[in-house]
């Protein structure tokens, strides 16, 4: 073999010694662990739905998936943090109908854009809204309850789990297309809310199918009315804001995953693949049923679709209702 040959050879093998090398150092997403940021502290519903999908994310990206409760100020630290993250795909906002929604319409001096500042990568699920009031109020059916406030402008109170809340502004939105008067009374939180409501200080509320199904269940609030696209299997007699006539009520809750904005496409298309196949395994749904939420999946492009026109409608609701947060 003659010097040229050799030279030739040995500069082959350090090209396939490097190779490796170059491989790792470039990596290929995802190479270590995701963070996945809940803006709300631990226990809520949003941490359960986010945790669920974090351990089956976790087996489907085949890297460590871990939470990050990071609450306050309406989740607005949260999703403020994810905003301000690297858009390299390790950095993940479990967002809500109310960090990339209300929140645009009510914070007069939001630190981020709930459209522009983020990637959006798919909706896990919708959480049916349910407006009940409580046992010794005189109605068993929309059409009796639409009556009775009717005919009483003003004069019977809902509860609310804070101002400028998801619940308040679903509230405000039932006011505007149904014509409606009921005066708010907002509380620091479901719990105290929907106590007042049980014990007959408030009348009426609007809240998630997860928070009111056990007092429902237990004969302490009575359905008047739900927030999906057809019945729910829990409330098969209770009709939908739709049947009622207010065929343009869309006030079901949702959480979504969410990139910083500038997430290359091809670590966007990996995280949607992995997310879709996690929400289609049956633990998963069995899991987000037992919560009472309903899986969802959409392109990104119809995630982003859902949450300009989310933005939209809610600053029409706050408008109508005067609803502002310092």
């Amino acid at each position: 073999m003659n010097r040229r040959h050799l030279t030739t050879l040995a500069a082959a093998l350090l090209a396939l010694a490097a190779a490796p090398s170059a491989a790792l150092a470039q990596g290929t997403f995802p190479d270590k662990p995701v963070r996945l940021v809940i803006p709300f502290p631990p226990g809520g519903t949003s941490d359960i739905t986010g945790r669920i999908l974090a351990d089956a994310l976790s087996r489907e990206l085949g890297q460590p998936v871990v939470v990050e409760n990071k609450g306050g100020a309406g989740g607005t630290v949260g999703a403020r943090l994810v905003a301000e993250s690297k858009p390299d795909g390790y950095t993940l906002l479990l967002g809500t109908s109310s960090t990339n929604g209300t929140n645009s319409a009510v914070y007069k001096n939001l630190t981020y854009d709930a459209v522009k500042s983020f990637t959006p990568i798919t909706r896990i699920v919708t959480v049916p809204g349910v407006l009940s009031t409580n046992n010794r109020f005189p109605v068993r059916s929309y059409a009796d309850f639409a009556k009775l406030v009717g005919q009483s402008p003003g004069k019977f109170s809902y509860a609310s789990s804070g101002n400028g809340g998801a619940t308040h502004m679903a509230m405000e939105y039932y006011k505007s297309l149904s014509g409606l008067r009921v005066v708010h009374v907002p509380y620091r939180g479901t719990g105290p809310a929907l106590n007042d409501v049980i014990g007959g200080q408030v009348e009426m509320i609007y809240d998630t199918l997860a928070s009111s199904y056990p007092h429902i269940k237990a004969g302490n609030l009575v359905p008047i009315a739900v927030a999906a696209p057809q019945r729910i299997k829990e409330l098969p007699d209770v009709p939908t804001f739709a049947e009622t006539g207010l065929t343009t009520f869309n006030a079901d809750l949702w959480n979504g995953v969410l990139a910083p904005a500038g997430l290359p496409p091809d670590v966007l298309k990996t995280l949607h693949g992995a997310i879709v196949r996690a929400l289609r395994t049956a633990p998963v749904r069995e899991k987000y049923a037992a919560a009472g939420a309903l899986v969802v999946e959409d392109s990104p492009a119809e995630f982003a679709r859902i949450i300009e026109a989310d933005v939209a409608k809610w600053k029409k609701v706050a408008a109508f209702g005067h609803i502002s947060v310092e």
